[in-house]
């Protein structure tokens, strides 16, 4: 028991709930599990103690900086337009904001600056990294590994190096293409074209391969599918367009794609948008779909067709599997095993007005 007119411990705390020093920790900041009944009971004694911890105490006993980073590499106006991004660093937020934590943001341009941003941030702005846009045999784990920088992957990693694969929180979004897929098959489409994003990209690849496995799926049913190059981008969502009105001019309405199966709701979005400005029917003489769901896609005209993938569920629970890995030195052991992959529910398709029957 605390000495009277004394102020209270952390000791003291552990010793009146009966537990260590850093379940106290955990339990009074949400880092790490605890058990619910145990978490009341040291709040209990906390508060009958009178104890509250320093927040700066905290800090420059465990070294720590209670922030996490994301470098984003993409130019600044490319990332205002992106879909995916306020709402997963909304997510984000509303997962450090409760625990005291703070998001460390820097948006690059080049190898170079993306380098630099890393360096800084590991020497001490911030405990952990959230990588995101993991690229095919990313070299940033190694990075990160080499600077001592813990991290997580926000969606899976697909690499061909020796490389140990990080702690990650991904969500499924094959399913989602293959949803798109075999709902064209199911209005009547045999000719489908995809509108990839890009190679460099894991979910760029990963959902090309969806498609292709989609259709490879029905067989005979279908003709040859048809790729058209994209990167995520609107401008290549529009140029997309323009070689799909190149192929119907080509080839005459009975053998271009019925429907454009579009890795990504901005490209979708401006496909859309040179579509209408060149008179073609949507869904009358093209079906389209996206992936994303942005809020924007419900009020597009038509309303997209689109898989939906929360961003901000993501945000929020790739902050907290980081912060879960990054307990206090006190409760860090040496054999501490690393979380397993950890899945998000799989991206549905949302069916909206984009889509329909092919033309006759």
């Amino acid at each position: 028991m605390a000495h009277r007119g004394a102020r209270a411990t952390i000791a003291d705390v552990a010793r009146e709930a009966g537990v260590s020093k850093g379940t106290v920790s955990m339990a009074l900041t949400g880092r790490g599990r605890v058990a619910p009944g145990t978490r009341e009971k040291v709040l209990e004694v906390a508060q009958r103690l009178d104890w509250v911890p320093s927040a700066r105490a905290r800090s420059l006993s465990t070294d720590r900086a209670d922030a996490l980073g994301l470098v984003l590499a993409r130019e600044p106006e490319h990332l205002g337009a992106d879909p995916f991004f306020a709402p997963f660093i909304a997510g984000v937020e509303a997962a450090l904001s409760p625990r005291g934590q703070a998001l460390v943001l820097h948006v690059v341009t080049t190898p170079a600056e993306e380098h630099e941003a890393y360096r800084r941030l590991a020497a001490g702005r911030v405990d952990g990294v959230l990588l995101t846009d993991l690229r095919v045999d990313d070299e940033r784990p190694e990075l990160l590994a080499g600077l001592g920088l813990p991290a997580l992957a926000v969606g899976h990693q697909r690499s061909t190096t020796a490389t140990a694969p990080l702690p990650q929180v991904a969500l499924d979004d094959r399913a989602g293409v293959r949803a798109a897929v075999d709902h064209l098959v199911t209005l009547g489409h045999r000719r489908l074209a995809h509108v990839t994003g890009s190679a460099r990209l894991v979910h760029g690849v990963d959902r090309l391969e969806a498609f292709q496995d989609a259709v490879s799926a029905h067989g005979d049913a279908l003709d040859t599918p048809t790729v058209l190059d994209g990167d995520f981008s609107a401008a290549s969502g529009a140029a997309a367009a323009h070689r799909w009105l190149e192929l119907r001019a080509a080839h005459g309405a009975a053998g271009a794609p019925t429907a454009l199966v579009v890795a990504g709701d901005l490209m979708a979005t401006a496909a859309l948008g040179v579509l209408a400005a060149e008179g073609v029917r949507v869904p009358a003489e093209v079906s389209v779909t996206g992936f994303d769901d942005a809020p924007l896609a419900a009020h597009l005209s038509p309303p997209l067709t689109t898989v939906h993938s929360d961003a901000a569920a993501w945000g929020r629970a790739a902050a907290d599997a980081l912060l879960d890995l990054l307990e206090d030195d006190d409760e860090r052991r040496t054999d501490r095993v690393r979380p397993a992959v950890a899945d998000l529910p799989a991206a549905r398709l949302v069916v909206r007005a984009s889509t329909g029957a092919p033309p006759a």
